[in-house]
């Protein structure tokens, strides 16, 4: 008996959720109310539109983070009254009779008089801190103005310019706190901020220079995550040892994100933040963070060593827009399958716990994306998410896994480091963004399957000596054959399309595989209702022609009962 559907599921958030969930940020940062002026500053106005004027650029998206969306659209007014305005003072330069004549074209200056369009991008398709180049192809824009903290990972395609937006700061504040935590002068310490602090460290260093302090480093930000401090320049000792660092400490203005704290943990003698906003009117608002990050940081390698017996593991994309994304899929599709184990590539948007809940049979994921999005906290999904670095560990046998502490969140000391040894293949070449790669890759799998199949029948139990439970590992099902021995037609590695007979099954590089067989029949979705499926009785003859119903809704009649 079938239960006949009463009511519509549930496949949205109420609305009374909306201005609830999902807006963290807002929350965190309540818009401020300035002044033209004051937007001018922190927004640097005065420098984008001399940027735009130097490099011609005629299609800008502007991106913010959602909460400085309430700024844009005054962001906006004044860049776009900029531009209006030197478009219509500038005037020609006039031929004079002292001036030297114009000889040839390359001496002629054409000034470019089409208007300027702005953009602003709404919302991010991945997070805030990366650039959205994806969305600001679809505008067809030239540049990208980026506002806010940036990851300042690498970007692919469209140049980017990055304003961290000018925030306050009282310097007396900040520096009584630094003299509680350090108060020998001789102390190395790194001073480092966020980017939107960034200009106040310059001074800060001399503040404490002539306060008596001999061994401050003022660190500069840089365009480069892999570096020693991510995207900050290092004393040169550092450079030619980085060792050195752990004889540094680190003093941080504002609130770092975790990622830079689990990768510098182990790097650097302490770190201690200096948090801004509600808290700096404090004494002593500087804390340390030593022993939290720590037990984060052991959380990590708990989080790693449970998923050395995942077999199938999904592939999270989370940027379009990093530099060599590519490399690092080809990379870990690589690990994966040498490891012998299946890996199935998605591409999701913005990670949250209902996305990742529907792919049950995924026993473990890694995230590729920039080194802050990286790390992501997996206590609310179904199945855990880490970073390439812990995958590398992952995949590593028990009697080869050492833990030395070491955490990292860039992708690109991955491949460095894989580069060095010749394991790094050309990922920037056109591929399907679906579930690829399963089991072996093409090229070893006539070698892999006959060490498979004659494995798979005689290798012991194996048992997960963390939890007891008896470890099950799925491998690509081999070539079938047919009783002549000939390759069924279901293995055919021609890519032509053909029709498939009933019975026959999906193959994937030529190999039977019945995983895609279940993907296909049972978790494709096919829309709203197609569980409601109309059968028509037929037999082989055929169904004969009758006569159907006749008149209006109210009433409807069927064959001779009209004629009556």
């Amino acid at each position: 008996m079938t239960q006949e559907l009463t009511a519509a599921p549930v496949l949205s958030t109420p609305d009374t959720h909306v201005l609830t969930e999902d807006l963290p940020e807002l929350s965190r940062h309540p818009a401020e109310n300035l002044s033209d002026d004051q937007i001018c500053t922190r927004y640097e106005i005065s420098r984008t539109i001399e940027e735009i004027k130097q490099h011609q650029w005629r299609r800008i998206a502007l991106q913010f983070p959602d909460h400085m969306l309430p700024h844009s659209a005054r962001v906006y007014q004044l860049l776009a009254r900029g531009l209006e305005e030197g478009r219509s003072t500038h005037n020609p330069p006039v031929q004079t009779i002292d001036d030297p004549p114009i000889s040839t074209i390359s001496q002629m200056t054409v000034e470019d008089t089409r208007p300027v369009r702005l953009t602003i991008l709404g919302d991010t398709s991945y997070g805030s801190c990366c650039v959205d180049e994806i969305a600001a192809e679809h505008v067809d824009a030239d540049a990208v103005v980026h506002y806010g903290r940036a990851c300042l990972s690498p970007t692919a395609r469209l140049p980017v310019l990055h304003i961290f937006t000018k925030m306050d700061l009282d310097l007396d504040i900040v520096t009584n706190s630094f003299r509680s935590h350090f108060p020998e002068s001789h102390t190395k310490v790194i001073l480092t901020a966020d980017v939107s602090y960034a200009h106040h460290i310059q001074p800060l260093a001399e503040l404490l220079t002539s306060a008596g302090y001999t061994d401050i480093f003022a660190a500069s930000i840089i365009h480069d995550p892999s570096s020693a401090i991510p995207n900050r320049t290092v004393p040169a000792t550092i450079t030619d040892d980085p060792s050195c660092l752990s004889e540094w400490h680190l003093f941080h203005i504002s609130d770092p994100p975790t990622s830079l704290l689990l990768t510098l943990i182990s790097r650097m003698s302490s770190i201690k933040i200096f948090p801004t906003g509600a808290s700096e009117s404090s004494a002593t608002p500087s804390t340390t963070i030593d022993k939290p990050t720590q037990m984060l940081l052991r959380r990590r390698y708990a989080l790693v060593t449970s998923l050395t017996t995942v077999s199938t593991w999904g592939i999270l994309i989370n940027t379009l827009s990093v530099k060599n994304y590519l490399s690092i899929l080809s990379h870990i599709q690589r690990l994966i399958a040498e490891a012998g184990k299946k890996s199935y590539l998605f591409v999701v948007g913005k990670l949250n716990a209902a996305k990742i809940a529907n792919f049950s049979e995924i026993g473990g994921w890694v995230v590729i994306g920039c080194w802050e999005s990286s790390l992501i906290d997996s206590k609310e999904f179904y199945r855990p998410i880490i970073t390439p670095f812990e995958l590398e560990l992952a995949l590593k046998s028990d009697d080869e896994r050492v833990w030395t502490g070491q955490w990292r969140g860039d992708f690109e000391g991955v491949l460095n480091a894989a580069s060095k040894n010749g394991h790094v293949e050309d990922g920037n070449k056109d591929r399907s963004i679906l579930g690829e790669n399963e089991g072996t890759p093409k090229d070893d799998c006539e070698d892999d399957l006959s060490h498979n199949s004659s494995e798979s029948e005689s290798e012991p139990p194996e048992f997960d000596l963390r939890t007891g439970r008896y470890v099950s590992r799925t491998r690509p099902m081999g070539s079938t054959r047919t009783s002549s021995g000939q390759l069924g037609s279901s293995t055919s590695s021609s890519t032509a399309l053909a029709k498939r007979n009933k019975g026959d099954m999906i193959s994937v590089n030529g190999i039977s595989s019945p995983a895609a067989e279940y993907l296909s029949q049972k978790r494709t979705w096919r829309g709203l209702g197609t569980d409601f499926e109309v059968k028509y009785e037929e037999d082989e003859v055929g169904s004969a022609i009758e006569e159907g119903r006749t008149g209006v809704a109210r009433g409807y009649t069927v064959g001779e009962s009209s004629k009556a």
